[in-house]
């Protein structure tokens, strides 16, 4: 029941009963990734017409953070790639990174040198400042 209320109220928890309908009435699956998402494509000739392409959808598992994605999936939500990583083998470049959860609002966010809420002092003034005088 509690699954059915969130589905209900909030988008941000998986999918929605919108989803859920159009997912089931339209929906091909096409594979899921190491994170359990799930990915579909639209199944027969249905054309985004927003796009002019095929509609692509990822269901994620728990709470929606596009950062879940992987790179290879991602290209094939954005047409970048004609077939998902299902479909053909997908190797990640050695510059690519694994997943890291969005962290921003947590005490582990990133907070520069500087920053009100970094731990460090902040660097003095330089004297370099000159503010600008509409007389001048």
């Amino acid at each position: 029941m509690k699954r059915f209320w969130l589905q209900f109220f909030t988008w941000w928890n998986g999918e929605t009963l919108g989803t859920r309908f159009y997912t089931w009435r339209f929906g091909k699956p096409v594979g899921h990734d190491e994170l359990g998402n799930r990915y579909y494509r639209a199944q027969g000739p249905l054309i985004d017409r927003s796009v002019g392409t095929e509609r692509r959808w990822v269901i994620y598992n728990g709470v929606m953070d596009a950062s879940k994605v992987p790179p290879g999936w991602r290209a094939w939500l954005t047409h970048n790639a004609s077939l998902p990583p299902s479909e053909e083998p997908y190797s990640p470049r050695e510059w690519e990174k694994g997943h890291l959860p969005n962290m921003t609002g947590t005490p582990q966010a990133y907070h520069p040198p500087g920053s009100q809420l970094g731990t460090g002092q902040r660097p003095s003034a330089t004297g370099d400042y000159v503010p600008w005088s509409p007389a001048e």
